[in-house]
Protein backbone atom coordinates (compact mmCIF):
# COMPACT_ATOMS: atom_id res chain seq x y z
CA UNK A 1 0.00 0.00 0.00
CA UNK A 2 1.04 3.28 -0.96
CA UNK A 3 1.52 6.10 1.45
CA UNK A 4 -1.06 8.18 -0.85
CA UNK A 5 -3.41 5.56 -0.90
CA UNK A 6 -3.01 5.76 3.47
CA UNK A 7 -3.51 9.31 3.81
CA UNK A 8 -6.41 9.42 1.70
CA UNK A 9 -8.49 6.74 3.96
CA UNK A 10 -7.51 8.29 7.14
CA UNK A 11 -9.02 11.84 5.36
CA UNK A 12 -11.97 10.70 4.31
CA UNK A 13 -12.52 9.07 7.86
CA UNK A 14 -12.01 12.51 9.39
CA UNK A 15 -13.88 14.27 6.88
CA UNK A 16 -16.65 11.76 7.39
CA UNK A 17 -16.63 12.53 11.15
CA UNK A 18 -16.48 16.45 11.04
CA UNK A 19 -19.50 16.55 8.60
CA UNK A 20 -21.61 14.89 11.17
CA UNK A 21 -20.65 16.16 14.07
CA UNK A 22 -20.01 19.82 13.78
CA UNK A 23 -23.13 22.65 12.48
CA UNK A 24 -22.90 26.22 12.23
CA UNK A 25 -20.54 28.27 13.76
CA UNK A 26 -19.90 27.29 16.89
CA UNK A 27 -22.88 24.76 17.53
CA UNK A 28 -23.05 20.95 18.10
CA UNK A 29 -24.90 19.12 15.95
CA UNK A 30 -26.14 16.13 17.56
CA UNK A 31 -28.87 15.24 15.79
CA UNK A 32 -29.33 13.13 12.46
CA UNK A 33 -26.09 11.68 13.18
CA UNK A 34 -25.65 8.42 11.22
CA UNK A 35 -24.17 4.75 13.11
CA UNK A 36 -20.42 5.11 13.81
CA UNK A 37 -20.05 1.78 13.01
CA UNK A 38 -18.76 0.62 9.53
CA UNK A 39 -19.05 -2.99 8.51
CA UNK A 40 -16.16 -5.57 8.45
CA UNK A 41 -14.74 -5.15 5.53
CA UNK A 42 -14.85 -1.36 5.57
CA UNK A 43 -13.43 -1.66 9.01
CA UNK A 44 -9.89 -3.77 7.63
CA UNK A 45 -9.90 -1.73 4.21
CA UNK A 46 -8.98 1.31 6.81
CA UNK A 47 -5.57 0.10 7.96
CA UNK A 48 -2.86 -1.60 6.44
CA UNK A 49 -2.21 -4.51 9.05
CA UNK A 50 -4.83 -6.27 10.49
CA UNK A 51 -4.12 -8.31 13.27
CA UNK A 52 -6.25 -11.79 15.07
CA UNK A 53 -5.53 -11.59 18.24
CA UNK A 54 -6.05 -15.33 18.91
CA UNK A 55 -3.82 -16.26 16.02
CA UNK A 56 -1.44 -13.92 17.08
CA UNK A 57 -1.29 -15.69 20.92
CA UNK A 58 -4.03 -14.49 23.01
CA UNK A 59 -6.35 -16.44 25.23
CA UNK A 60 -9.71 -15.97 24.56
CA UNK A 61 -10.57 -18.45 27.45
CA UNK A 62 -10.26 -15.60 30.09
CA UNK A 63 -7.43 -17.84 31.70
CA UNK A 64 -4.10 -15.79 30.90
CA UNK A 65 -3.59 -12.05 30.54
CA UNK A 66 -3.54 -10.68 27.00
CA UNK A 67 -2.05 -7.63 27.42
CA UNK A 68 1.50 -8.63 26.20
CA UNK A 69 0.01 -9.84 22.87
CA UNK A 70 -1.88 -6.67 22.65
CA UNK A 71 1.43 -4.47 23.35
CA UNK A 72 3.70 -6.95 20.87
CA UNK A 73 1.32 -5.83 18.03
CA UNK A 74 -0.56 -2.56 18.52
CA UNK A 75 1.06 0.50 16.42
CA UNK A 76 0.47 2.98 13.60
CA UNK A 77 -2.31 1.86 10.91
CA UNK A 78 -3.36 -1.54 12.80
CA UNK A 79 -6.40 -2.55 13.37
CA UNK A 80 -6.36 -4.98 16.51
CA UNK A 81 -9.55 -8.19 15.66
CA UNK A 82 -11.14 -9.95 19.12
CA UNK A 83 -13.25 -12.92 18.28
CA UNK A 84 -15.83 -14.37 20.02
CA UNK A 85 -14.11 -15.28 23.77
CA UNK A 86 -13.07 -14.12 27.25
CA UNK A 87 -10.00 -11.69 27.37
CA UNK A 88 -8.88 -11.45 30.70
CA UNK A 89 -6.03 -8.19 31.51
CA UNK A 90 -4.44 -7.45 34.37
CA UNK A 91 -2.48 -4.35 33.05
CA UNK A 92 -3.17 -1.39 31.27
CA UNK A 93 -2.54 -1.13 27.60
CA UNK A 94 -0.72 2.44 26.89
CA UNK A 95 0.59 4.14 23.76
CA UNK A 96 0.91 6.83 22.66
CA UNK A 97 1.39 9.42 19.63
CA UNK A 98 -0.14 7.43 17.43
CA UNK A 99 -1.87 7.12 13.79
CA UNK A 100 -4.88 4.92 13.19
CA UNK A 101 -5.28 2.26 15.54
CA UNK A 102 -8.46 0.02 15.84
CA UNK A 103 -9.68 -2.56 18.24
CA UNK A 104 -13.03 -4.43 17.28
CA UNK A 105 -14.74 -7.00 19.26
CA UNK A 106 -16.80 -9.45 17.35
CA UNK A 107 -18.78 -10.55 20.72
CA UNK A 108 -15.77 -10.00 22.67
CA UNK A 109 -15.66 -9.75 26.37
CA UNK A 110 -13.29 -8.07 28.21
CA UNK A 111 -12.59 -9.71 31.99
CA UNK A 112 -10.61 -7.37 34.44
CA UNK A 113 -8.41 -8.16 37.42
CA UNK A 114 -9.44 -7.76 40.79
CA UNK A 115 -8.40 -4.26 42.44
CA UNK A 116 -5.80 -6.19 44.16
CA UNK A 117 -4.82 -8.45 41.13
CA UNK A 118 -4.44 -5.65 38.92
CA UNK A 119 -1.25 -3.95 38.32
CA UNK A 120 -2.03 -0.59 39.87
CA UNK A 121 -1.87 2.29 40.11
CA UNK A 122 -2.63 2.97 36.53
CA UNK A 123 -6.04 1.27 36.91
CA UNK A 124 -7.31 1.52 33.01
CA UNK A 125 -7.64 -1.35 30.14
CA UNK A 126 -6.49 1.00 27.65
CA UNK A 127 -4.74 3.98 28.36
CA UNK A 128 -4.69 5.54 24.25
CA UNK A 129 -3.02 8.93 23.90
CA UNK A 130 -2.14 11.72 27.16
CA UNK A 131 -2.69 15.13 27.08
CA UNK A 132 0.85 16.06 25.95
CA UNK A 133 1.23 12.84 23.29
CA UNK A 134 -2.19 12.42 21.78
CA UNK A 135 -3.09 9.82 19.22
CA UNK A 136 -4.80 10.44 16.08
CA UNK A 137 -7.91 8.43 14.46
CA UNK A 138 -8.82 5.60 17.09
CA UNK A 139 -11.40 3.08 16.72
CA UNK A 140 -12.92 1.05 19.85
CA UNK A 141 -15.73 -1.14 19.45
CA UNK A 142 -17.80 -3.54 19.94
CA UNK A 143 -17.07 -5.42 23.88
CA UNK A 144 -18.81 -6.25 26.77
CA UNK A 145 -16.49 -5.49 29.59
CA UNK A 146 -17.69 -7.95 32.51
CA UNK A 147 -17.40 -6.29 35.91
CA UNK A 148 -19.55 -8.30 37.50
CA UNK A 149 -16.90 -10.38 39.69
CA UNK A 150 -16.29 -8.50 43.26
CA UNK A 151 -13.83 -5.73 43.20
CA UNK A 152 -13.63 -5.78 39.09
CA UNK A 153 -14.79 -1.86 38.52
CA UNK A 154 -12.07 0.11 36.31
CA UNK A 155 -11.55 2.54 33.78
CA UNK A 156 -12.25 0.83 30.97
CA UNK A 157 -11.30 2.83 27.94
CA UNK A 158 -9.19 6.22 28.47
CA UNK A 159 -8.89 7.89 24.97
CA UNK A 160 -7.26 11.16 24.02
CA UNK A 161 -6.93 11.92 20.38
CA UNK A 162 -6.49 14.92 18.27
CA UNK A 163 -9.36 14.00 15.76
CA UNK A 164 -11.07 10.63 14.81
CA UNK A 165 -12.41 9.54 17.45
CA UNK A 166 -14.84 6.72 16.90
CA UNK A 167 -16.09 4.75 20.24
CA UNK A 168 -19.11 2.24 19.98
CA UNK A 169 -20.90 -0.58 21.44
CA UNK A 170 -19.37 -0.80 24.59
CA UNK A 171 -21.12 -2.60 27.33
CA UNK A 172 -20.34 -2.16 30.78
CA UNK A 173 -21.98 -5.00 33.24
CA UNK A 174 -21.66 -4.95 36.78
CA UNK A 175 -21.48 -1.90 39.58
CA UNK A 176 -18.30 -0.12 39.23
CA UNK A 177 -16.93 -1.45 43.08
CA UNK A 178 -13.24 -0.85 43.02
CA UNK A 179 -12.95 2.57 43.85
CA UNK A 180 -10.70 3.56 40.88
CA UNK A 181 -11.97 5.84 37.39
CA UNK A 182 -14.88 5.62 36.14
CA UNK A 183 -15.35 3.75 32.92
CA UNK A 184 -14.63 6.13 29.89
CA UNK A 185 -12.68 9.40 29.55
CA UNK A 186 -13.21 10.90 25.97
CA UNK A 187 -10.84 14.03 24.76
CA UNK A 188 -10.37 15.75 21.64
CA UNK A 189 -7.26 18.09 21.93
CA UNK A 190 -7.45 19.75 18.19
CA UNK A 191 -10.18 22.60 18.49
CA UNK A 192 -11.08 21.61 14.57
CA UNK A 193 -11.03 17.90 15.58
CA UNK A 194 -14.17 15.52 16.24
CA UNK A 195 -15.15 12.49 17.40
CA UNK A 196 -18.32 10.00 18.47
CA UNK A 197 -18.94 7.79 21.36
CA UNK A 198 -22.00 5.68 20.14
CA UNK A 199 -23.96 2.97 22.92
CA UNK A 200 -21.04 3.33 25.45
CA UNK A 201 -23.50 1.82 28.48
CA UNK A 202 -22.44 1.54 32.04
CA UNK A 203 -26.64 1.28 33.32
CA UNK A 204 -24.88 -0.26 36.66
CA UNK A 205 -23.53 2.58 37.98
CA UNK A 206 -21.01 2.72 40.44
CA UNK A 207 -19.76 2.73 44.51
CA UNK A 208 -19.30 5.54 46.63
CA UNK A 209 -15.45 5.06 47.18
CA UNK A 210 -15.44 4.87 50.72
CA UNK A 211 -17.33 1.54 50.32
CA UNK A 212 -14.19 0.02 48.11
CA UNK A 213 -10.97 -0.93 48.55
CA UNK A 214 -9.74 2.39 47.24
CA UNK A 215 -11.21 3.67 49.91
CA UNK A 216 -10.08 7.63 50.78
CA UNK A 217 -8.22 8.12 47.43
CA UNK A 218 -10.97 10.22 45.49
CA UNK A 219 -13.85 12.71 45.96
CA UNK A 220 -16.79 10.84 46.16
CA UNK A 221 -16.04 8.07 43.83
CA UNK A 222 -15.66 7.66 40.22
CA UNK A 223 -18.02 9.40 37.27
CA UNK A 224 -19.61 7.69 34.22
CA UNK A 225 -18.15 9.60 31.83
CA UNK A 226 -15.54 11.96 31.96
CA UNK A 227 -14.33 14.89 29.63
CA UNK A 228 -11.88 17.27 31.20
CA UNK A 229 -9.95 20.29 30.82
CA UNK A 230 -7.97 18.74 28.25
CA UNK A 231 -11.36 19.01 25.19
CA UNK A 232 -10.65 21.59 22.57
CA UNK A 233 -12.43 19.60 20.01
CA UNK A 234 -16.20 18.43 19.23
CA UNK A 235 -17.44 15.30 20.91
CA UNK A 236 -21.05 13.92 20.37
CA UNK A 237 -22.41 10.98 22.89
CA UNK A 238 -25.12 9.28 20.76
CA UNK A 239 -27.74 6.25 22.65
CA UNK A 240 -25.35 6.22 25.71
CA UNK A 241 -26.87 4.91 29.65
CA UNK A 242 -25.22 5.39 32.42
CA UNK A 243 -26.63 4.11 36.24
CA UNK A 244 -25.71 6.25 39.75
CA UNK A 245 -22.62 7.08 39.87
CA UNK A 246 -21.41 9.00 42.86
CA UNK A 247 -19.52 11.91 41.65
CA UNK A 248 -21.44 12.77 37.99
CA UNK A 249 -22.32 10.86 35.27
CA UNK A 250 -21.81 12.40 32.38
CA UNK A 251 -19.42 15.26 32.91
CA UNK A 252 -17.72 17.39 30.64
CA UNK A 253 -15.02 20.09 32.53
CA UNK A 254 -13.88 21.37 29.49
CA UNK A 255 -13.97 25.18 29.07
CA UNK A 256 -13.41 25.29 25.44
CA UNK A 257 -14.73 22.40 23.80
CA UNK A 258 -18.18 21.65 22.10
CA UNK A 259 -20.20 18.41 23.48
CA UNK A 260 -23.56 17.41 22.22
CA UNK A 261 -25.77 14.47 23.91
CA UNK A 262 -28.29 12.97 21.40
CA UNK A 263 -30.56 10.37 23.40
CA UNK A 264 -29.39 7.62 26.17
CA UNK A 265 -30.69 7.51 29.34
CA UNK A 266 -28.84 9.08 32.47
CA UNK A 267 -30.04 8.26 36.02
CA UNK A 268 -29.34 8.75 39.94
CA UNK A 269 -25.91 10.15 39.68
CA UNK A 270 -24.44 12.54 42.35
CA UNK A 271 -24.26 16.26 41.52
CA UNK A 272 -25.76 15.66 38.08
CA UNK A 273 -26.09 13.03 35.75
CA UNK A 274 -25.40 15.09 32.74
CA UNK A 275 -23.06 18.15 33.86
CA UNK A 276 -21.70 20.21 31.05
CA UNK A 277 -19.82 23.07 30.41
CA UNK A 278 -17.82 24.61 27.34
CA UNK A 279 -18.13 26.66 24.41
CA UNK A 280 -21.22 25.25 23.01
CA UNK A 281 -23.20 22.01 24.03
CA UNK A 282 -26.44 20.48 22.90
CA UNK A 283 -28.98 18.06 24.97
CA UNK A 284 -31.30 16.39 22.41
CA UNK A 285 -34.23 13.37 23.07
CA UNK A 286 -32.57 12.08 26.45
CA UNK A 287 -34.32 10.85 29.09
CA UNK A 288 -33.06 11.79 32.69
CA UNK A 289 -34.40 9.79 35.76
CA UNK A 290 -33.74 10.66 39.42
CA UNK A 291 -35.77 8.06 41.32
CA UNK A 292 -33.57 6.72 44.20
CA UNK A 293 -30.10 8.14 46.11
CA UNK A 294 -27.78 5.28 46.25
CA UNK A 295 -24.86 7.27 47.60
CA UNK A 296 -26.08 9.67 49.94
CA UNK A 297 -25.92 12.92 48.28
CA UNK A 298 -27.13 15.97 49.21
CA UNK A 299 -27.95 17.12 45.23
CA UNK A 300 -28.46 15.00 42.25
CA UNK A 301 -29.34 17.67 39.53
CA UNK A 302 -30.77 15.44 36.76
CA UNK A 303 -28.99 18.19 34.36
CA UNK A 304 -26.59 21.20 35.30
CA UNK A 305 -25.08 23.54 32.65
CA UNK A 306 -22.16 25.05 34.48
CA UNK A 307 -20.19 27.38 32.53
CA UNK A 308 -19.44 28.24 28.89
CA UNK A 309 -21.45 29.94 26.04
CA UNK A 310 -24.28 28.71 24.36
CA UNK A 311 -26.45 25.71 25.60
CA UNK A 312 -29.31 24.15 23.87
CA UNK A 313 -31.74 21.27 25.46
CA UNK A 314 -34.87 19.90 23.14
CA UNK A 315 -36.83 16.98 23.07
CA UNK A 316 -35.12 16.15 26.70
CA UNK A 317 -37.24 14.23 29.49
CA UNK A 318 -36.86 14.58 33.11
CA UNK A 319 -38.58 12.32 35.49
CA UNK A 320 -37.67 13.24 39.43
CA UNK A 321 -40.29 11.27 41.37
CA UNK A 322 -37.64 11.67 43.95
CA UNK A 323 -36.27 14.87 43.17
CA UNK A 324 -32.92 15.80 45.12
CA UNK A 325 -31.69 18.64 43.33
CA UNK A 326 -33.57 20.68 40.41
CA UNK A 327 -34.84 19.09 37.23
CA UNK A 328 -32.34 21.56 34.97
CA UNK A 329 -30.18 24.15 37.02
CA UNK A 330 -28.49 26.65 34.78
CA UNK A 331 -25.56 28.09 36.95
CA UNK A 332 -24.21 31.53 36.57
CA UNK A 333 -21.29 31.31 34.14
CA UNK A 334 -23.58 30.38 31.03
CA UNK A 335 -23.85 32.99 28.44
CA UNK A 336 -26.71 31.54 26.82
CA UNK A 337 -29.07 28.45 27.66
CA UNK A 338 -32.53 27.68 25.72
CA UNK A 339 -35.28 24.97 26.47
CA UNK A 340 -37.28 23.75 24.28
CA UNK A 341 -40.17 20.82 23.43
CA UNK A 342 -39.15 19.26 26.54
CA UNK A 343 -41.16 17.46 29.51
CA UNK A 344 -40.20 17.46 33.55
CA UNK A 345 -41.81 15.84 36.03
CA UNK A 346 -40.64 16.64 39.47
CA UNK A 347 -42.06 14.43 42.39
CA UNK A 348 -43.19 15.97 45.91
CA UNK A 349 -40.23 17.44 47.39
CA UNK A 350 -39.63 21.46 47.67
CA UNK A 351 -36.71 20.95 44.49
CA UNK A 352 -37.16 23.28 41.62
CA UNK A 353 -38.21 22.37 37.59
CA UNK A 354 -35.83 24.97 36.01
CA UNK A 355 -33.51 27.20 37.92
CA UNK A 356 -31.96 30.25 36.50
CA UNK A 357 -28.99 31.39 38.60
CA UNK A 358 -28.48 35.31 38.90
CA UNK A 359 -24.86 35.21 36.67
CA UNK A 360 -26.64 33.10 33.93
CA UNK A 361 -27.08 35.74 30.74
CA UNK A 362 -30.12 35.26 27.97
CA UNK A 363 -32.49 32.16 28.40
CA UNK A 364 -35.87 31.18 26.56
CA UNK A 365 -38.18 28.10 27.90
CA UNK A 366 -40.45 27.51 24.99
CA UNK A 367 -43.25 24.52 24.62
CA UNK A 368 -42.14 22.58 27.88
CA UNK A 369 -44.64 20.61 29.86
CA UNK A 370 -43.52 20.82 33.57
CA UNK A 371 -45.65 18.40 36.25
CA UNK A 372 -44.69 19.41 39.68
CA UNK A 373 -45.87 17.93 42.74
CA UNK A 374 -43.59 19.36 45.17
CA UNK A 375 -43.61 22.36 47.08
CA UNK A 376 -40.96 24.02 44.68
CA UNK A 377 -40.68 26.71 41.10
CA UNK A 378 -41.52 24.83 38.45
CA UNK A 379 -39.55 27.93 37.63
CA UNK A 380 -37.19 29.91 39.08
CA UNK A 381 -35.58 32.77 38.00
CA UNK A 382 -33.05 34.19 39.76
CA UNK A 383 -30.68 38.15 39.02
CA UNK A 384 -32.23 41.37 39.42
CA UNK A 385 -29.95 42.86 37.37
CA UNK A 386 -29.37 40.12 34.21
CA UNK A 387 -30.81 39.85 31.09
CA UNK A 388 -34.34 39.03 30.77
CA UNK A 389 -35.86 35.65 30.11
CA UNK A 390 -38.36 34.48 27.82
CA UNK A 391 -41.13 31.96 28.45
CA UNK A 392 -43.70 31.28 25.93
CA UNK A 393 -46.25 28.23 25.73
CA UNK A 394 -44.92 26.32 28.80
CA UNK A 395 -47.50 24.41 30.55
CA UNK A 396 -47.63 23.87 34.24
CA UNK A 397 -49.56 21.10 36.39
CA UNK A 398 -49.32 19.07 39.26
CA UNK A 399 -50.66 19.65 43.32
CA UNK A 400 -47.91 21.52 44.16
CA UNK A 401 -48.52 23.21 47.67
CA UNK A 402 -47.93 26.73 48.49
CA UNK A 403 -46.14 25.51 51.51
CA UNK A 404 -41.54 26.71 50.99
CA UNK A 405 -42.10 28.37 47.63
CA UNK A 406 -45.15 29.81 46.99
CA UNK A 407 -45.21 30.66 43.22
CA UNK A 408 -45.24 28.37 40.30
CA UNK A 409 -43.05 30.53 38.69
CA UNK A 410 -41.05 33.19 40.63
CA UNK A 411 -38.93 35.91 38.47
CA UNK A 412 -36.74 38.56 39.85
CA UNK A 413 -35.31 39.69 36.38
CA UNK A 414 -36.54 42.81 34.28
CA UNK A 415 -37.55 42.39 30.79
CA UNK A 416 -39.13 38.85 31.03
CA UNK A 417 -41.60 37.77 28.57
CA UNK A 418 -44.44 35.30 29.55
CA UNK A 419 -46.67 34.09 26.69
CA UNK A 420 -49.07 31.40 26.16
CA UNK A 421 -48.43 30.40 29.71
CA UNK A 422 -51.08 27.18 31.22
CA UNK A 423 -50.82 27.07 34.95
CA UNK A 424 -52.72 24.45 36.76
CA UNK A 425 -52.05 24.72 40.33
CA UNK A 426 -54.55 24.25 42.92
CA UNK A 427 -52.89 22.61 45.88
CA UNK A 428 -52.95 23.23 48.97
CA UNK A 429 -51.07 26.22 51.27
CA UNK A 430 -52.28 29.12 48.98
CA UNK A 431 -50.16 27.64 45.95
CA UNK A 432 -49.89 31.07 43.85
CA UNK A 433 -49.13 31.32 39.81
CA UNK A 434 -46.45 33.76 39.21
CA UNK A 435 -44.50 36.48 41.20
CA UNK A 436 -43.13 39.53 38.85
CA UNK A 437 -40.83 41.13 40.60
CA UNK A 438 -38.53 42.33 37.63
CA UNK A 439 -39.27 46.00 35.52
CA UNK A 440 -40.86 45.89 32.55
CA UNK A 441 -42.43 42.37 31.90
CA UNK A 442 -44.94 41.17 29.81
CA UNK A 443 -47.64 38.76 30.34
CA UNK A 444 -49.53 37.88 27.47
CA UNK A 445 -52.33 35.12 25.79
CA UNK A 446 -51.69 33.29 28.91
CA UNK A 447 -54.29 31.14 31.43
CA UNK A 448 -53.84 30.88 35.42
CA UNK A 449 -55.92 28.62 37.89
CA UNK A 450 -54.63 28.09 41.32
CA UNK A 451 -55.53 27.98 44.57
CA UNK A 452 -54.85 31.41 45.52
CA UNK A 453 -53.83 34.62 43.81
CA UNK A 454 -52.69 33.92 40.54
CA UNK A 455 -50.75 36.53 39.61
CA UNK A 456 -48.49 38.81 41.50
CA UNK A 457 -46.78 42.21 41.21
CA UNK A 458 -44.26 42.98 43.48
CA UNK A 459 -42.25 46.11 43.71
CA UNK A 460 -42.30 45.97 39.57
CA UNK A 461 -42.51 48.68 37.10
CA UNK A 462 -43.67 48.87 33.42
CA UNK A 463 -45.63 45.41 33.62
CA UNK A 464 -48.29 45.00 31.04
CA UNK A 465 -50.87 42.18 31.30
CA UNK A 466 -52.75 41.22 28.46
CA UNK A 467 -55.50 38.57 26.87
CA UNK A 468 -55.06 36.84 29.87
CA UNK A 469 -57.35 34.64 32.29
CA UNK A 470 -56.69 34.36 36.18
CA UNK A 471 -59.13 32.78 38.38
CA UNK A 472 -58.42 31.69 42.22
CA UNK A 473 -60.06 28.61 43.28
CA UNK A 474 -59.50 29.47 46.87
CA UNK A 475 -59.92 32.75 48.93
CA UNK A 476 -57.54 34.90 46.63
CA UNK A 477 -57.49 37.36 43.83
CA UNK A 478 -57.07 37.57 40.15
CA UNK A 479 -53.97 39.88 40.54
CA UNK A 480 -52.57 41.65 43.37
CA UNK A 481 -50.46 44.16 42.89
CA UNK A 482 -47.82 45.19 45.91
CA UNK A 483 -47.59 48.62 47.45
CA UNK A 484 -44.15 49.50 46.33
CA UNK A 485 -44.24 48.18 43.17
CA UNK A 486 -45.04 50.55 39.95
CA UNK A 487 -47.42 51.06 36.44
CA UNK A 488 -48.94 48.18 35.43
CA UNK A 489 -51.44 48.10 32.73
CA UNK A 490 -54.18 45.39 32.02
CA UNK A 491 -56.15 44.76 28.56
CA UNK A 492 -58.90 42.39 27.42
CA UNK A 493 -57.76 40.06 30.57
CA UNK A 494 -60.46 37.88 31.88
CA UNK A 495 -60.13 38.42 36.17
CA UNK A 496 -62.97 37.08 37.86
CA UNK A 497 -61.51 37.25 41.43
CA UNK A 498 -61.08 41.03 40.38
CA UNK A 499 -57.70 42.82 41.24
CA UNK A 500 -56.19 43.61 44.59
CA UNK A 501 -54.08 47.48 44.02
CA UNK A 502 -52.10 48.00 47.36
CA UNK A 503 -50.37 50.82 46.18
Amino acid sequence: MTSNESLNRRYRRRSYLKGCLIGLGTAVSAGGVVSATDSENDREDEYETVVDVVEAGADDGGSESVTPVLREHVGDDTLLEFPEGRYYMDEQLRLTDFENVGFVGEDATLVPATYREFDGPQYRLFRMGTSDAPGRDLRFEGFRVDQTASETGIRVLSAQVEDGLVVANVFVDGVHDSGTWGPGLFNVTDPDGSGRVERFCASDGGRHVDETPNAGTMWRGPTGISVDHHHRGTLVFDGCVLGGFPDNGLYVSSETGRVGVDGGRFRNSGTASIRLSGTAGEIRDATITVDENPHDSRGQHAIRLDRGGRFELEGVTVDAPRPNGDAIRVMNDVERASIADSRIAVGDRPNSGIRIDPGVGSATIEDVDIEIDGSGNAVRILGTDATGVDLEDVRITGDAAGTTLRHAIFCERSECRFVGLSVDQRGPDKRRGLEIRGDDATVADSEFETTHTPIVVNGADGVAIEDTRAASAGDGYSLRIIDDSGSVSLAANEFPDGVRDDR
